[in-house]
């Protein structure tokens, strides 16, 4: 097949990047397996093994689709009809009324049946992009916890990942944040058992997630997926984190723990060595690669090219289908 993958945004991602993990993980496996693929992506874009089209907000979509192309992925709903066969992955969450297109996947089962849709596909990403965790390396040589996420958006909740490892007297290292912020008006975290230490690329992230007990997730707000969640899985870190959106389906009781209660979290820690830093690995490199990813929506493509569509109905949000998330007990 010729599949083009599209997204306004730029590739290869360097430090933050989602959306163009997943996005590059996909097109490496589609090309592995013989398939041809084209991005159509922001300016300044690069890739070893596929072709690059620079996105053109002056053009019409369809216009920027090659002729020859048997199927489109789109990373974003369309705004007027697609000429192509195609499918378009939502990534995200809404707070307004919308109506999705009927070829809309969703990446797990929560946001799906937040919006009234069936299908969706987890992400996996492509690990051979990491490092090899040393899992041999014992718990007490993992002497912090970690926060992986943009630590200015409140509803990542670092404020509770502070909290939580204050009274469980453990350290805390924020992969994402700074302690001084401006970008939430003037913030400043005094506290001396957390180390901040920015945007961090692969490398630097690959360091600090060997040597850390596990991730604290206490997100306030339905989580679409999490990658955050399924990278520190990947290096050995057990995951404790809220019971929110996708935590719970990704969080399986082998690899960590979700609670809406800030104490039960807290508790849970001082138990992190019960879990095995191997099984954490090995149940995000089996679960959440590249490789499954690709297989399940290889599916979804033959669907579209056969002339079907993804859902039979719309999926939907209306204003009634808000699901509440509480702030959890004790958040600072």
């Amino acid at each position: 097949m010729k599949i083009l993958i599209a997204n306004d945004s730029k590739i290869p991602a360097i430090k933050y990047g989602g959306t163009e993990r997943v996005m590059w993980g996909l097109g490496k496996c589609l090309s592995d397996m013989g398939h041809e693929v084209t991005f159509l992506v922001a300016a300044g874009s690069s890739c070893p093994f596929a072709s690059i089209i620079e996105w053109d907000k002056s053009k019409d979509l369809n216009s920027l689709i090659p002729e020859d192309i048997d199927v489109v992925h789109l990373n974003f709903q369309p705004i007027t009809p697609i000429i192509k066969p195609y499918i378009a992955t939502f990534h995200g969450n809404l707070n307004h009324v919308f109506e999705f297109d009927l070829n809309t996947v969703f990446i797990s089962g929560n946001q799906a049946s937040r919006y009234h849709g069936s299908t969706f596909v987890y992400n996996g990403l492509d690990w051979s992009n990491y490092e090899k965790p040393d899992l041999n390396n014992h718990q007490n040589k993992r002497d912090y916890f970690h926060f992986l996420g943009d630590a200015s958006w409140k509803v990542k909740n670092v404020k509770g990942a502070i909290a939580i490892t204050k009274q469980a007297h453990e350290k805390l290292a924020v992969l994402g944040g700074h302690r001084l912020n401006f970008n939430m008006g003037f913030r400043f975290t005094p506290d001396l058992h957390v180390s901040f230490k920015g945007m961090v690329d692969d490398a630097k992230k690959r360091q600090y997630l060997q040597h850390s007990k596990g991730l604290i997730f206490p997100v306030l707000w339905h989580e679409p997926f999490g990658l955050a969640i399924i990278e520190s899985l990947f290096y050995g870190c057990p995951a404790f984190g809220s019971a929110y959106g996708s935590l719970p389906e990704l969080i399986v009781k082998e690899v960590g723990v979700t609670s809406n209660s800030y104490q039960e979290l807290i508790n849970e820690l001082k138990n992190v060595n019960r879990f095995s830093n191997s099984i954490c690995h090995e149940y995000a490199a089996d679960n959440f690669n590249s490789m499954v990813m690709t297989n399940k929506y290889i599916a979804l493509y033959e669907k579209v090219l056969n002339g079907e569509t993804i859902h039979q109905q719309k999926p939907y949000f209306t204003k009634d289908d808000i699901i509440p998330v509480k702030r959890l007990p004790m958040n600072p």
